[in-house]
């Protein structure tokens, strides 16, 4: 008796596993609020990455986003959390045709914000919109001036930048990674003197690439000082690198502060959006990747560092391929707010019935990860989803989730998580 009534509990508790999984995965959908909708006029067509700064000084975080299928660079500032449900005051600081990427930087150092946004297709450039000096009207369209990189222009397809004082002179430089044919990752070297004079910027190159997707500055090694992770999607490079920071100008690999660039694993995979966080909160910050089509890759720090053998502390989660696009990004918190970790999935190729944006709630045992629910964020509209930012913008203490739509023009938008 027992025995029977062991089994019995035993499969009640199983059985109420797989309802509380199955009931985590067909939770409500997660309201869509619009900061920046498409607008063919305006050249607002396929929004394309969103990338965050307090541009205006408030001290709320603000986005810049491409549109590579028009032309537009555009600013949108936070109204803060009153306000956030609803458009963004927004103005164009730029137009550029085949934007893949937008950032804020500060390139001459006066204090205001500029955007550097990056270009494939037939531009094949890297531009500079250079924002109004102090009390110019950060606002007013017409008071930024665009101008292209000289010794960019027509080299390479640019996906991504980022910000980075590379030669540890206290100026911002910028690293670019690029696609296709004479791919690399380097670093644009800003001159000592008049950065506006865009003609003596000179680029070094650090890395021949595939196809780049990700640049992420990190202390990945814990020693004070940021790294630099990158992803590569294609070619024969495929996978997660990281430059370490040797904390001195000069290094005899590259000419930088960094050391020449080391492989920490997925070789072979196309790695898609990477983040970095302490995943298994051991202390040690770890690497989520998405894997395209259908995986999140889990690179956990060996126990003896950075250097040690990542390869052996790999995880795959399952993406379901028949309720979901192909694995396109991931970020990684605490979505739920029940003290477990979660990935938030952003995907391509969402067609018909599929998502295109959702959460897998993890469970840690034995030092394993697996996947015991997959909560649908966007439901079926939308296509073709980017990078995204996890923040709290309706001021209410759980994390929402801002990106893009490209291919059916969603624009730029955020998802109100229901935890609070």
């Amino acid at each position: 008796m027992k025995i029977l009534v062991s089994g019995i509990l035993a499969g009640a508790y199983a059985l109420a596993m797989v309802a509380s999984a199955e009931e985590r995965g067909s939770s409500a959908l997660w309201p869509r609020h619009t900061i920046d909708s498409a607008d063919k006029s305006m050249g607002k067509l396929g929004a394309d990455g969103v990338r965050l700064a307090d541009a205006d000084s408030d001290g709320l975080l603000d986005v810049v986003t491409g549109w590579e299928n028009g032309d537009a660079i555009r600013v949108c500032l936070n109204p803060g959390p009153e306000k956030t449900k609803e458009p963004w005051p927004g103005f164009t600081v730029g137009r550029v045709a085949g934007a893949e990427d937008a950032v804020f930087c500060d390139l001459d150092a006066d204090g205001v914000l500029d955007v550097v946004s990056c270009t494939e297709g037939k531009t094949r450039t890297v531009f500079v919109h250079w924002a109004p000096h102090p009390g110019g009207g950060y606002s007013d369209s017409a008071s930024w001036k665009t101008e292209s990189v000289p010794v960019l222009k027509q080299q390479q397809m640019w996906m991504y930048c980022l910000p980075f004082d590379v030669n540890a002179d206290g100026r911002d430089d910028l690293i670019l990674g690029s696609k296709n044919e004479g791919a690399t990752v380097g670093w644009l070297e800003q001159p000592t003197q008049n950065p506006r004079d865009l003609s003596t910027w000179r680029y070094h190159s650090l890395y021949e690439a595939g196809w780049i997707m990700s640049i992420r500055a990190d202390d990945l090694d814990g020693d004070g000082d940021l790294d630099v992770i990158f992803s590569d999607r294609k070619g024969n490079s495929t996978g997660v690198w990281w430059l370490r920071n040797e904390g001195k100008a000069g290094a005899p690999e590259t000419g930088s502060i960094f050391a020449k660039p080391e492989r920490l694993g997925l070789e072979g995979e196309e790695v898609m959006f990477v983040d970095v966080a302490d995943i298994d909160g051991d202390g040690r910050l770890d690497i989520a990747a998405a894997i395209k089509p259908d995986r999140v890759a889990l690179l956990r720090q060996p126990k003896d560092g950075v250097q040690g053998a990542w390869r052996e502390s790999v995880q795959m989660i399952n993406v379901p391929q028949d309720r979901f696009g192909t694995a396109k990004a991931v970020r990684v918190a605490d979505l739920d707010l029940d003290g477990n970790v979660d990935l938030a999935v952003t995907c391509e190729n969402a067609m018909g019935k599929l998502s295109g944006c959702f959460a897998i709630n993890l469970s840690q045992t034995d030092g394993k990860f697996q996947a015991i629910g997959y909560r649908d964020i966007s439901g079926s509209e939308g296509v073709k989803y980017d990078r995204m930012e996890l923040l709290d913008l309706d001021g209410d203490g759980d994390l929402d989730l801002m990106t893009c739509e490209e291919r059916t023009n969603l624009g730029v938008f955020w998802y109100e998580n229901p935890a609070r």
